[in-house]
């Protein structure tokens, strides 16, 4: 019996060890990235930013966690959940209030008093707003005792105020485009660029928000494609260097540092508080740079686990309508429920989601290169 523990102890000291290695592969992945990208276009400054971030994000959620747990901010598992998941009962959560905020104010210093700050500012804006519903989700999910804060009527309400504001600043400032880039060809859409904006902000906070649902799974999906839109817009137009692709990788380096906090077993959870504003600053840049068809691609992972929902959803309420009986199509959604209940171990679900991020944003890169 007792060899049979020490078994199970030396595993899953192996098991922690490759969680590890995972996360400073990727972490290494990045900064290579950043170093190729500042010697390959003239006055990219990508690397020591990354690194700067990365650093006083993970001190700062770090001792963050501290705070959340005396004043008991804990998360609450829904029933309905995948029964593994009430492990994770208790955990600290609104993470999001540490790391956002980080990025943010990292990305204000660089840009202050500099050429095109005022497009830093109105993408502040936008995260800092969307974290404040995500914070008021938080914040009634704990007081309620629910895994339910805001009704959804009630945060797409609000996400639908904001982003209308963020539009009407961008509009008034001619920092939206009236055209969209789609593969190699541009397509001019005139004033329907202004609801297509509303709708790219709300579906990506959105996506963002479905996506948070293991451990590691949407900060590390986060950190690749931020990295992969700062070189996008590298490539695609260098000017913009001094503005949008270091603001990427500021956020890529908020992210990197609460991840290594949130990696399995997450010592931390972000919350809506940090999804949501992920989804809306990820939105906004790249309908400010003309990226949105890069982000739909780098995003790939994101767009399924939305649309697992649309569909399972969906599906069920016709059945239902038709038959009387509702069916469903996943054991579960999001997408990467429906993995867990078939019995993938979710380490491997998330480096699995890692991966395909991985490639999709290789593949948006070689097209632009090849362009």
């Amino acid at each position: 019996m007792k060899k049979f523990k020490n078994l199970l102890d030396i595993n899953k000291i192996s098991f922690y060890k490759s969680v590890n290695n995972q996360i400073f592969i990727l972490f290494g992945l990045i900064t290579f990235a950043c170093v190729f990208a500042d010697f390959s276009f003239k006055n990219s400054n990508l690397t020591i930013p990354f690194i700067i971030t990365t650093l006083i994000s993970s001190t700062i959620t770090f001792k963050g966690i501290s705070k959340l747990k005396k004043i008991e901010i804990k998360q609450i598992i829904r029933r309905e959940g995948p029964k593994n998941h009430f492990l994770k009962q208790g955990t600290p959560t609104m993470g999001g209030i540490f790391f956002i905020p980080i990025g943010i104010i990292i990305s204000n210093i660089i840009y202050f008093n500099k050429a095109n700050y005022h497009i830093v500012l109105t993408l502040s804006f936008l995260s800092i707003f969307f974290m404040f519903i995500g914070f008021i989700d938080d914040y009634l999910s704990l007081k309620k005792q629910l895994n339910t804060g805001l009704k959804s009527n009630q945060k797409i309400i609000l996400q639908f105020f904001i982003s209308l504001i963020f539009i009407i600043i961008c509009a008034s400032n001619n920092l939206i485009p009236n055209n969209i880039l789609i593969a190699n060809k541009i397509v001019y859409i005139g004033n329907l660029i202004y609801p297509l904006g509303i709708f790219v902000l709300l579906a990506e906070s959105n996506s963002t928000n479905l996506t948070d649902g293991l451990d590691g799974l949407l900060s590390g999906c986060s950190v690749l494609i931020f990295t992969g839109l700062a070189i996008t817009i590298l490539i695609e137009n260098p000017s913009n260097n001094l503005t949008l692709a270091p603001l990427c990788i500021v956020m890529a380096g908020a992210c990197m540092g609460f991840l290594f906090l949130n990696k399995y077993p997450a010592k931390l959870f972000m919350g809506d508080s940090g999804s949501l504003a992920m989804g809306a600053s990820l939105g906004g840049i790249a309908l400010l740079s003309n990226n949105l068809w890069s982000l739909l691609i780098m995003g790939g992972v994101l767009v399924a686990e939305s649309i697992s929902v649309i569909i399972q959803v969906s599906i069920f309420k016709i059945s239902k309508r038709l038959q009387g009986k509702g069916h469903k199509l996943f054991l579960m959604s999001p997408l990467h429920h429906h993995f867990e209940l078939k019995g993938n171990n979710e380490v491997l679900i998330v480096s699995s989601f890692w991966l395909v991020t991985l490639l999709l944003v290789i593949i948006n890169l070689i097209f632009f290169i090849q362009n």
